[in-house]
């Protein structure tokens, strides 16, 4: 499935429609994201084919951002494979609490395939956002949710898990992927 370039026009799209992913070094995953004004029938649709592209990927969190929308909306669901699935969405989410405490866990990356490094954050945090209902809801989180949560928004900012690694890393893996990216146009 070859991806659609950003910025050209959307076609319709019928309900759970798995989308394709923004690879690294694909410029999009540094836009900022917008926030969402308003819960309308596009964002629930969005939100469903995040959920189905998360899964078919298979990861355990997706930014918008991930499939070319710039808006702040992230789906995640942390439950195991052997476990019935609980997605949940988060719009316009925003950290309002950190522990001091810390935890590192091997991250990766849908859009960073196949690649994982060790990231500090914090173990424990609050968020804030909206559901799909427009209710305004804070839920505190720890461990991979946390973790996961802290990587999603950091999304929305333009902000990569591999930005959080060692300068020497970052440029191995953002060579490596550029390479790909030249061979796989030529």
């Amino acid at each position: 499935m070859s991806a659609r370039p950003f910025g050209a026009a959307i076609e319709p799209v019928s309900p759970m429609t798995i989308r394709p992913l923004v690879i690294l070094p694909d410029p999009v995953l540094r836009l900022k994201s917008e926030p969402v004004t308003e819960i309308t029938e596009e964002i629930r649709v969005l939100a469903r084919d995040m959920i189905e592209t998360m899964y078919d990927a298979p990861g355990v969190g997706l930014a918008a951002i991930q499939i070319g929308v710039p808006k702040r909306v992230v789906t995640i669901d942390t439950n195991k494979e052997e476990e019935a699935r609980d997605p949940t969405v988060f719009i316009n989410p925003e950290i309002v609490w950190s522990s001091e405490e810390m935890r590192v866990y091997d991250e990766g990356c849908l859009s960073i395939p196949e690649f994982y490094g060790e990231v500090e954050r914090p173990d424990r945090v609050k968020v804030r956002y909206m559901n799909l209902n427009g209710e305004t809801v804070e839920k505190e989180a720890d461990g991979l949710l946390a973790t996961c949560l802290q990587h999603e928004i950091d999304h929305l900012n333009g902000v990569l898990f591999i930005d959080h690694l060692s300068k020497l890393k970052r440029d191995r893996v953002i060579k490596k992927f550029a390479k790909a990216a030249k061979r796989d146009a030529a």
